[in-house]
Order: C-alpha cells, then structure tokens, then sequence
C-alpha cells in the first residue's frame, strides 16, 4: 500500500535581492535537497508571468516540486530543514500543496515518480492537474504560436481557484499546475471545453513532446507560511 504523498511549493518574493537570491537557489539548492530522507523526487522550477505556458518569466515567483515516501518525511523537511527554513526567512509568501496521487501517465526525465495513493478520501476534495512536457525542439515556434489560443478561456474556466505555469528549462520545458475546486469542474473544462480538445488533438497530430506527463491529485492541506 502506497503512503506516497507529493507536495508542491510556490515561492513569491518582493524586492530586488530576494528576488537575486531565489534565482540563485535554483543551482544551489540542489546541494540542500540531496539525501534529504524520505525524498524520492523532485524538481526545481521557475515560472512564467501570468497563467499557463508563458514564455516570459516571473523573476517573483519558484516553485518546488518534491515526491515523498510519506507525509511524516514530508513533515520533517518543511519544519526542519535549513533550506526550507532559509526559503521561508526569504519569501514574502510560501504556499505548499499536500497531495495523494490519483493517476499519472507518461514521464518526467526518463521515469513516472508518481505512485497512485492507497489513502485517497472518497469525501469531495480539491484536485490539482500537473501537466508537464518537454518540447520538440523543430516544434518550437508551431506550439509558442499556438498556446495563446489553447489558453484563452483556462483563466475564466468554472471552478478554476489557481494556475501557473512553470519549467525546469524556459521555451523548452514546460509544465503547468492548477487547482480546480471538484472533479466536476475540472472534467468539464477537459473534457466539455472546445479549446482544450482541438489542443489535445493538435497535440497528436504534430507531435509535439518529446517526453509528457499528465498527473491528477487529490489536494488533503494547503497551507501557507
């Protein structure tokens, strides 16, 4: 049985050197997130401005994506830890997401980190969608020239309570997160929404990604430091 939880954390910063300090963390926090116990994955991020995929980035805002083996390693790390500690002391918000892996397809550097949970509530919860890609390089300017179409009515989508777009390399891999308020809102934009589904079929056809993933979650705390 699976105990297996995911946390995603977004960083925001105010002022030019806290802002000069959060860019460097994505190199020099590698050396505090090795051999952290309990840690199975994770991945450093920036963002882009606004919503989605955005080419331009957010100097204001990281984000931090870790897989655990269980909620009381995940725990320790954020209550603990010197980086977590040295993030919270910088940041003028941090927002951490606890969640349980419902399904996730595909793979991100090579492998799937995403066990689906033996612990999910059967209650009506939040969910979160982390979709994740990296792009053909001779695709580049076909997918930049068409994600502002596909992305036009996420902002306005019912049920919508968060999204942002973020990556581990800026044009070339990209990844976005949202927060949906049920599985019913969520489903009726995947799935009811013409944009998203000429984007899923574009997606097909021209062939894209060199590598994917699609990850839904069940969000159990979200809590703010």
């Amino acid at each position: 049985m699976s105990q297996q939880i995911t946390t995603i954390t977004f960083f925001h910063y105010e002022g030019f050197w806290n802002k000069v300090w959060a860019f460097g963390m994505m190199q020099f926090a590698h050396k505090g997130l090795a051999d952290v116990p309990g840690l199975v994955f994770y991945k450093l991020m920036g963002s882009g401005k606004g919503f989605g995929f955005n080419p331009l980035p957010d100097w204001s805002t990281y984000c931090l994506l870790q897989v655990w083996e269980n909620e009381t390693a995940a725990r320790r790390f954020f209550d603990n830890a010197e980086l977590a500690i040295s993030y919270r002391n910088r940041t003028s918000k941090m927002r951490t997401l606890y969640m349980r892996n419902i399904i996730a397809k595909g793979a991100w550097s090579g492998s799937n980190p995403f066990v689906s949970s033996s612990e999910l509530d059967g209650k009506e919860k939040q969910l979160a969608v982390i979709t994740r890609a990296t792009i053909r390089l001779s695709k580049l300017w076909k997918f930049w020239s068409y994600v502002p179409t596909s992305q036009k009515h996420l902002a306005n989508a019912p049920g919508l309570i968060y999204t942002k777009g973020v990556g581990e390399v800026p044009i070339v891999q990209m990844a976005t997160f949202s927060l949906w308020e049920n599985k019913q809102s969520l489903f009726d934009f995947a799935y009811k929404g013409k944009e998203h589904a000429k984007a899923i079929q574009m997606t097909k056809a021209l062939d894209w990604y060199k590598e994917e993933l699609f990850a839904r979650f069940q969000v159990f705390a979200d809590e703010l430091s």
